[in-house]
C-alpha cells in the first residue's frame, strides 16, 4: 500500500525525543519489509513553537517565523532518515515534486514543512495526493479526535469514525496562522474531502499503532 504518515511534533519534539525518533524509524522499517511505501511527514512540535516566539520578538514578521518553524521541521525529518539509511540518505526534499520523485526511485521519504502559511498537515495531505496514497496515518498526543478538546474537557468523548463534512465543522480555527495547533489543520482537510483520502488519527506516542491503522483495525479516528 502506498501511505503517508505524518508524525507530529508533539510525538517526536516536544520535548526532542530520541528514544521515540529510534521507535519509529523501527516501525518504519516493518512497514518496508511488510512491502508498503511511504512518505513521512514530520513536525517541529514546541521546539519550533519556541522559535517563532524567538522570531517574533526579533521582529520578524508572520512568513519568517514560518520558515524557521520549517527548518525546525525538517531537522526532525534529517535525524530520522539517517537514522534509516545513515549518510547515505537523500536530502530531506523541498518540494512536493521533489519527494514524489524520491518516493518513486526509492519507495519511501521523509520531509518537513515546505513553505510558509502551509503546515505538515498540508503538506501530508498534498504529498498523499501527489502520489495516490490509500491511506495517511496521524500520529499525535491523543487518542483519536474528540467531540471537544479533551485537555480542557473532561467530559469529551472520543470519536471512533466520523466523515470529512462532519470533521470539517469540528475544527476550532478555520484558517491557517502561524503555530497553529490541532487535531488537523482546515487546509488539509479540506485537501482530503476533495481527494477523499482515507485517514486514521492514532496516539502517536504507541509507533505500533501505525501499523495497527495499516492493517484496518479499530484504533484512533478513522475519516473517510
Amino acid at each position: 500500500m502506498r501511505l503517508v504518515i505524518r508524525i507530529g511534533g508533539s510525538v517526536i519534539a516536544s520535548p526532542p525525543n530520541a528514544e521515540m525518533i529510534r521507535r519509529y524509524a523501527e516501525i518504519l522499517e516493518r512497514l518496508r519489509g511488510l512491502g508498503h511505501q511511504f512518505i513521512v511527514v514530520v513536525g517541529g512540535g514546541s521546539l519550533a513553537r519556541e522559535f517563532i516566539k524567538l522570531a517574533r520578538e526579533a521582529g520578524l514578521g508572520d512568513d519568517e517565523q514560518d520558515e524557521i518553524a520549517i527548518s525546525i521541521s525538517k531537522i526532525y525529518a534529517q535525524i530520522l532518515a539517517i537514522k534509516l539509511m545513515g549518510l547515505k540518505a537523500k536530502r530531506v526534499p523541498t518540494s512536493v515534486d521533489e519527494a514524489t520523485k524520491i518516493f518513486e526511485a526509492d519507495g519511501f521519504a521523509l520531509m518537513g514543512g515546505l513553505k510558509p502559511r502551509m503546515t505538515t498537515d498540508t503538506v501530508a495531505a498534498m504529498v498523499a495526493s501527489s502520489i495516490e496514497a490509500g491511506l495517511i496515518v496521524k500520529a499525535t498526543d491523543q487518542d483519536g479526535i474528540y467531540t471537544k478538546d479533551p485537555r480542557k474537557y473532561p467530559d469529551a468523548t472520543k470519536i471512533d469514525e466520523l466523515s470529512f463534512d462532519e470533521l470539517a465543522g469540528m475544527l476550532e480555527e478555520d484558517t491557517h496562522r502561524v503555530g497553529i495547533h490541532q487535531i488537523l489543520d482546515p487546509e488539509a482537510v479540506r485537501i482530503l474531502e476533495e481527494r477523499r483520502i482515507e485517514t486514521v488519527v492514532v496516539n502517536g506516542f504507541k509507533p505500533e499503532n501505525i501499523i495497527s491503522a495499516v492493517n484496518g483495525e479499530k484504533i484512533g479516528t478513522r475519516i473517510r
